[in-house]
C-alpha cells in the first residue's frame, strides 16, 4: 500500500518529527510505499487563496503535498501541541491542500482519507489536544480518524531520535492500526465532497 508521512513543525528539534520518521521507516521495513515529507525541508507559501499570478496554489510544494495525501492509500500526520492546539503548520498544510472550488478546478486532497496523528506534546494532560482538528478532518472532510494515536512528551524519549520503551511500543501498535485502517477502507468507489 502506499502511505504518506507527513511531518508539520517548524521546530529544528521536533519531537513530532523524530515520530514520523520513525513511522515511515516502519511502513518501509512492513514493504509499503512512503512518502516522508517535511514542512521544515519542503516549506509551504503563505496561504493566500490566489489561484495563478504565483498564488499558494502555483507554489511547487502546493501540488507536491497535495499528489502526496490525495495518492496515498492512508495519512500519518505528525504534529507538534502548543497551547493546547496543534501547531501552525498542520493548519496551513491542511487550508492549502484541503481547498475545494468546482470553478477553479480545486479538490480538496483529504477527502475520505484515513488519518493517524503522531502528536508531540509537552505534558501528559494535553494528549486530548488534537481532537478538534480530528473533528474538523472528519465533518469537512469525511476523513477516518484512527482512534489509535500516539502522544509522546520529552518524558517518552530516552535520547534525541530514541523512544523510550513505552513510546517504541505504543508507535508500533499505532502504525500497525493504521495500516490495518487503511487496509480496510482501501478500494472504496466513491469521492466525498464538501458540503454544507
Amino acid at each position: 500500500m502506499k502511505f504518506t508521512v507527513l511531518s508539520t513543525s517548524l521546530d529544528p528539534e521536533s519531537r513530532s518529527a523524530w515520530l514520523a520518521s520513525l513511522a515511515a521507516a516502519q511502513l518501509g521495513a512492513l514493504g509499503h510505499e512512503v512518502t516522508h515529507l517535511d514542512l521544515r525541508a519542503d516549506p509551504l507559501p503563505p496561504f493566500d487563496n490566489v489561484q495563478g499570478a504565483g498564488g499558494c496554489y502555483d507554489h511547487p510544494a502546493a501540488a507536491r503535498y497535495h499528489a502526496a495525501i490525495a495518492g496515498a492509500d492512508g495519512i500519518f500526520l505528525a504534529a507538534p501541541v502548543y497551547n493546547w492546539g496543534l501547531g501552525s503548520g498542520a493548519r496551513a498544510l491542511v487550508e492549502l491542500t484541503g481547498s475545494s472550488d468546482a470553478e477553479r478546478g480545486l479538490h480538496g486532497a483529504w477527502f475520505d482519507q484515513p488519518v493517524t496523528f503522531l502528536i508531540s506534546g509537552g505534558l501528559d494532560h494535553g494528549y486530548l489536544s488534537h481532537g478538534a482538528f480530528a473533528l474538523g478532518l472528519m465533518y469537512d472532510f469525511r476523513c477516518v480518524v484512527n482512534p489509535h494515536f500516539v502522544y509522546a512528551t520529552s518524558a517518552h524519549w530516552d535520547a534525541p531520535e530514541v523512544p523510550g520503551e513505552w513510546l517504541a511500543a505504543r508507535l508500533s501498535r499505532t502504525v500497525g492500526r493504521g495500516v490495518d485502517l487503511a487496509a480496510r477502507l482501501r478500494g472504496r468507489d466513491y469521492r466525498s465532497v464538501w458540503e454544507l
